[in-house]
């Protein structure tokens, strides 16, 4: 008899474990995903398009409150567990839940759901959500294109509109994004690859995008969104580690894990980390993978006109996954209005409104800074009401997508960007040329 599946996710290796291993394996009938971590993805169907021919109906998507109610309802034998960024605790919690229904907890494995390719493929992973993973993958690239290799860059899913129209998604201009209809959370990953130049891939069925990046890549490049594994089969696997937040690296899944597999682990932030936290991380990467790489970087910042944070009241927005579910306080638009002499930096929550009001209530981490969320128009309205609200002389953007372009912000601006800058030898190009010369 075949097994009930429930599938718990947050619209991106949910899918994707789906497609790899569920969907055409006549052993399991899926019977419903549920969702978290992403606002305004449940109450939608993975649609019959992408759920194959065992599933003419598509496969409802529910709110994960809603489990214990799933696992009865649906007589559910097995709930794999499929989203990133949650910590140990977390995950155990969760399988308490689910055994306590009487159901198995299951974790896909690396082999299981990993994709091969007919090219050589590097994978840049991190240890926690904006630990950054973006400006290394960027930087992977820049050495990569150097050497004469045509490099292809493939990001971890973010679809969170008409799952049909997001199959396959190959981004080469800005008005790809008016194209896939992106949310600020997308634009923050694919703008940068744009304006250096780049392609860059998205999407829901892996299989299909992996196969159409191969026609015009030397190399791939997975750009790994949270700290989920690779979804392809990777022969250089590079993870980010974060002193910032140490222990984490040995505490998360399924950051410990790519810790373990990784090559390389380069820990980032140097320049703002304690030396105690620095030593810690290492130390806890030597202790479960003692025949990994470990370099050092800094990511300094790079401010188009630091003079109008001189002296200026300021409010700060920062990228918004890193401050929800990567539980980060700062980032580097607060980091920037503290190195370049900020009169004072404004405490935005008085001047929050509708979802952005909640964000304050439901992730209390966050405090002077505001989120970059817009995943609805309603939401992106919401953002710029919010900062036009505010009595700042500045608005400081720390999100790597410039709002400007969304909206219209009644304020001077500054930009903040920032790349990555190993310190030491060897280096990433070191390595590259070494690993792929030929």
């Amino acid at each position: 008899m075949k097994r009930n599946v429930l599938i718990m996710g947050a619209a991106g290796r949910d899918f994707h474990n789906f497609n790899v291993y569920f969907r055409d394996n006549d052993e399991f009938d899926v019977k419903a995903f549920t969702a978290t971590q992403i606002p305004n993805i449940t109450e939608r169907k993975y649609p019959f398009e992408l759920a194959g021919k065992l599933y003419p109906n598509g496969i409802q998507i529910y709110p994960e409150e809603e489990l214990t109610k799933l696992i009865n309802e649906f007589k559910i034998d097995v709930v794999c567990f499929s989203y990133s960024d949650v910590s140990h605790e977390y995950v155990m919690h969760k399988a308490s839940e689910v055994i306590a229904e009487g159901a198995d907890f299951w974790l896909l494995g690396y082999d299981k759901t990993a994709i091969s390719s007919s090219k050589p493929v590097i994978s840049v992973c991190a240890v926690r959500t904006g630990s950054g993973k973006s400006q290394t993958s960027r930087k992977i690239v820049k050495i990569l294109s150097n050497m004469g290799k045509r490099v292809v860059s493939i990001r971890h899913p973010m679809p969170y509109g008409d799952l049909r129209d997001q199959i396959v998604q190959r981004f080469e201009k800005i008005s790809d994004f008016e194209k896939y209809k992106c949310t600020i959370e997308e634009m923050e990953e694919y703008e940068p690859y744009i304006k250096m130049g780049a392609i860059i891939y998205a999407g829901v069925d892996y299989e299909k995008i992996l196969r159409q990046a191969e026609t015009e890549a030397d190399i791939i490049l997975w750009d790994g969104g949270n700290n989920d594994l690779p979804f392809y089969k990777t022969d250089f696997h590079i993870v980010v580690a974060d002193p910032l937040r140490p222990y984490h690296e040995v505490s998360y899944h399924p950051g410990e894990a790519n810790i373990r597999m990784a090559d390389v682990v380069i820990i980032n932030k140097i320049e703002s980390a304690d030396l105690e936290n620095i030593i810690t991380v290492r130390e806890n990467i030597m202790q479960v993978n003692p025949k990994a790489t470990i370099l050092e970087a800094a990511s300094p910042l790079i401010v188009d006109d630091p003079s109008k944070i001189k002296g200026k009241n300021v409010i700060v927005i920062e990228d918004g996954p890193t401050l929800t579910h990567g539980e980060m306080d700062i980032g580097a638009g607060f980091l920037a209005a503290k190195m370049f002499g900020a009169s004072s930096i404004v405490d935005p929550k008085p001047y929050a409104v509708g979802s952005i009001k909640d964000a304050y209530e439901k992730f209390p981490n966050l405090d002077m800074v505001v989120p970059a969320l817009g995943y609805s128009e309603k939401q992106l309205k919401e953002l710029e009401e919010t900062i036009n609200n505010s009595e700042a002389d500045t608005v400081i953007i720390g999100t790597p997508v410039d709002l400007r372009r969304l909206f219209t912000i009644n304020k001077q601006t500054v930009k903040v960007d920032y790349v990555l800058q190993e310190i030491g030898s060897p280096n990433l190009e070191d390595l590259l040329k070494s690993k792929f010369k030929n």
